[in-house]
């Protein structure tokens, strides 16, 4: 049975509230099968897998049948429902299910948003079943932090070996990973992008919804995965798919896990 539930902190959860509900209310839903996950996505699908999507908004990744999704939007939900998907309010580190309900768990750009990122982790192992899959997305390195963390309402970038020791404390072992992400490298965009939300806000998400993400989504590069953890020194972010093994997986002396390797 679920644990009682972690609550997230309040200020936290209305800036993303606020944030994602501005966001999703001017836009419409991208089908999963447009973005480079989905050749991934499709090789982790089985007959009969039970799944699970953590705050999709309207770009889920996971199929829209027989996936059970979850979201703190209400927009987001709404129309993620108007197009038949099975979809319900919760929290990542309050999920409304029983342990080991799901083969297959997708966490993309979420843990990164909470305070308590171990409470999140825990419930998305919770609820994820014994040798399940994990499909886990997050920012690296500190040192590239940028205004856009602060108003998207990011509480952290990983150190990669803090992560490898984050997901071995829970039971997660990497078996593929490759670079993820939209963001553009160009900090001088950011910073235009930046001012347009802060001084015109309602004008810059309606041209992020319209036409930026759009072409984002046409021009995104092939998501190339490699066995293991890929070298972190030059992402910005990064995409895993990991196995719940259960046990604590040991690390050598650079933070790698060493169970994550595939030959």
């Amino acid at each position: 049975m679920k644990p009682p539930p972690h609550s997230m902190d309040r200020t936290l959860l209305e800036t993303n509230r606020q944030f994602y509900d501005g966001l999703w209310s001017g836009a419409r839903l991208v089908e999963p099968e447009r973005f480079n996950t989905w050749p991934l996505v499709s090789s982790l699908l089985a007959t009969g897998q039970r799944r699970l999507e953590v705050a999709p908004g309207l770009r889920p990744r996971l199929p829209l049948d027989l996936t059970q999704f979850v979201d703190i939007s209400e927009p987001a939900l709404e129309k993620l429902r108007a197009r038949g998907a099975d979809a319900t309010f919760g929290q990542v580190s309050a999920l409304p299910f029983d342990d080991a309900m799901f083969d297959l768990v997708c966490a993309l750009d979420i843990v990164e948003h909470v305070d308590d990122d171990d409470a999140a982790l825990s419930e998305l192992t919770r609820v994820l079943t014994p040798g399940g899959t994990f499909l886990l997305s997050v920012p690296l390195h500190p040192s590239r932090w940028t205004p856009f963390d602060d108003f998207v309402g990011h509480r952290r970038r990983y150190e990669p070996a803090r992560l490898i020791e984050k997901l071995a404390q829970h039971g997660l072992v990497v078996e593929r990973s490759g670079v993820y992400g939209m963001q553009p490298r160009s900090s001088r965009l950011l910073d235009l992008g930046m001012w347009y939300l802060t001084h015109r806000r309602e004008r810059a998400l309606w041209w992020y919804n319209r036409v930026f993400m759009p072409l984002g989504v046409r021009f995104q590069d092939k998501l190339k995965l490699a066995p293991g953890m890929i070298a972190l020194d030059d992402v910005d972010e990064i995409v895993m798919v990991c196995r719940k093994t259960g046990d604590v997986a040991s690390t050598d002396t650079h933070g790698v896990a060493l169970s994550s390797i595939e030959h």
